[in-house]
Order: structure tokens, then sequence, then C-alpha cells
């Protein structure tokens, strides 16, 4: 049964949509090559929505053909009900704005005039800016916190500091949707949230659709509205982070031999050979960073006076005193240190000690 197209006013659609790339045999043939297909996708005006997938599942090759990089294989990209593919330069332009991870020449323009190109989809034929213009540049510039890279040559920035340009270049456009490719790539974490968070909030605040590629999958899942996970078989998955969490279609996308996606907390953990188990007695506030730190060690929790369930193995405690210091109880003798790093350390000469426990 062929599926009704939803209309999405100022938002984002795809109908139908097949991506991939062309590509000329040695007989002079093209030849189109599919990367995803048939893909009903709707991103909302008002939500930040994050693509994710592990690297080579074709996200770049989606958002190039959602800006119209990249013409379908089959099927059409809409905005607010029309398709891209039939607009005007201009007109897209004006509603459409883009922010990829290929590196641009800026020659001896400042940052603030990079950003200021932004604009020229609204200006004449003399594309002189007007004082509406400026203050849109100077917004954009506040906005992703570069206002004081203004005056800088945009050739002197680094990555990271180019980047925040190039995104308040496309919000400088003013668009109805902002596609994004990597923004955060070359960010700090503090600067990774930031950024996100602003995205998001302004999506909500100015009825903006944003749709952001990115490999930051713990921070995505925590911030985003809506979610497209391309999966290792080329299947996309939609919905709330919630939803692909719980349907453990994350997991399936990014679990590995030693990593592994936790649903309850939204995190990765590393996946360790299971070498014995551990009694835990600490302060609440103290046993997440324990667990933490014997997970690492290959250390599983046990209950006290449970023991380990197998002969000739002695069971390892770890408490915390009066001074606050960690207690190795190793059966033999007690261990004493301050912090975290002496205990991982007494810990793995113990089980070095013993063989490993088994």
């Amino acid at each position: 049964m062929p599926r009704t197209e939803v209309a999405v006013p100022d938002g984002l659609a795809t109908q139908a949509l097949t991506v991939g790339y062309g590509a000329r045999s040695a007989w002079g043939r093209n030849r189109r090559t599919a990367v995803l297909r048939d893909l009903h996708l709707t991103a909302r005006a008002g939500e930040l929505t994050v693509l994710l997938g592990p690297n080579g599942a074709g996200k770049s090759t989606l958002l190039r053909t959602l800006c119209g990089l990249l013409p379908p294989l089959a099927g059409t990209v809409r905005i607010g009900g029309a398709d891209i593919a039939a607009e005007p330069p201009g007109v897209l332009a004006r509603r459409l704005a883009v922010v990829l991870t290929d590196r641009i020449d800026a020659g001896l323009l400042s940052a603030r005039e990079v950003v200021a190109l932004g604009r020229h989809p609204h200006t004449g034929f003399l594309g002189r800016l007007t004082p509406a213009d400026h203050a849109a540049v100077e917004w954009a510039l506040k906005a992703v916190a570069a206002g004081h890279l203004a005056d800088r040559p945009a050739a002197e920035l680094s990555d990271g500091e180019r980047q925040r340009v190039l995104t308040a270049r496309a919000l400088a456009q003013e668009p109805r949707v902002v596609l994004l490719d990597e923004p955060t790539a070359f960010l700090d974490v503090a600067s990774r949230v930031a950024l996100t968070v602003l995205l998001r909030d302004l999506a909500r605040s100015r009825g903006l659709t944003v749709v952001v590629s990115t490999h930051d999958l713990e921070l995505a899942l925590r911030v985003a509205d809506a979610v497209w996970l391309v999966d290792r078989e080329a299947r996309l998955h939609t919905g709330a982070p919630e939803d692909l969490i719980r349907s453990g279609a994350v997991a399936a996308a990014f679990d590995a031999e030693h990593l592994a996606f936790d649903a309850a907390t939204g995190s990765f953990a590393l996946r360790r050979p299971a070498r014995g188990r551990v009694v835990l007695d600490a302060p609440g506030d103290m046993l997440p960073l324990l667990e933490r730190a014997m997970a690492r060690e290959g250390l599983t929790l046990g209950e006290p006076g449970g023991g380990l369930g197998r002969p000739g193995l002695t069971e390892l405690r770890v408490t915390v005193d009066g001074d606050g210091n960690l207690v190795l109880h190793r059966g033999d003798a007690d261990v004493r240190v301050p912090t975290f790093h002496e205990l991982t350390r007494a810990v793995r000469r113990y089980i070095a000690g013993k063989g490993g426990l088994r």
C-alpha cells in the first residue's frame, strides 16, 4: 500500500527518497549506486533532528541530497511542501542554509564578512547590506558566541572557531531549514554542548527546522527532539531518542566488541571479560565512581557475604573510611589509598599476584 505524503509546513520531508552516487564505468555508461532507499522522513519546524549512524552508513550522502548538492536517485525532498528540485536558487537560498565539513577558502575576509555572506540571498542586485542586514549578522555572531572573533581574519581561525563562524553565517541567512554536517566536530566538550543546546533552543524559539549529522551520540540522545538513525544494514529508524533506545536500535547500530550501549544510562560502557566480582560498601555519592573504576578492571558487583560462587577465590571488597580514603580488603591485608588511580593499581597488582581472578 503506497504511503500518503505528509505535509510539513515550514519543515522538511522526503517522499520515497533514494540517495546514492553516480560513476562512469569503463564503457562510458553511467552507473548509479544506491546507499539508502525509499526514505519517508519528516523533520518538523521547532525541533532539532539529529542524524546518527556508524561511519560509512550514508549520512553525508543523505545530507547532501537533502540540501540539493546531490540529485536524488528517486523520490523528492520538500521544504514547506515544495520540491526543492523545482525551486529557483534564489528562493531556495532564502529557505535553506547548509553548513558542511568542506574546508572553505575565505581569502582576506574577516569573520564578520564571512557571516555577512549569509545575507546575500536577501540583498538587492548590488549586494549592499542594510542596517537590518548588519543587525542580523551581529545577532548571528553573538548567538554562537563568536562576537570576539568578528574582526579576526577568517583564514587565521582555528578549526573550532571556523565552525562557529560558518554556523553563524547559516543563521544570518535567516532560513526556515538549517542542515549541518558535524558542526561540533572540532569543538571542546563545553562548546559542543553549548552549540548543540543553542541549535535546539533556536529551533524552538524561532520555529526553525534544524537537522544535524553528528557522531556525538550521547549528547545528541540527551538534547535532540527527534532522531534519524541509519543502522549497519542501511535501514533507517526514526523517533524520539527514547523510542530508539527502547527498541534496541541504538545498541544494535553502535555496540562493538569492546563497547556496549547501556539503555538505562543512555551512555556507553566498556565491555571487558569478567575477571571476578567485588563488593562495594561506600556512601551513595561514591558508588557510581567505584562501579566505573571496578568495571574498567573487569570486576562485576557482588553482594556482601555472597561469595564468588567458585572455590579458591578470595572475595574483593572496597570500602571508604572516615577520612575519605578508599580501602581495598584483599583477604590477607587491607590497602588504604587516597585516590581512585591508586586503588585501581592496587587491584591490578592483586589480580596479577593471584594469577588473575578466574
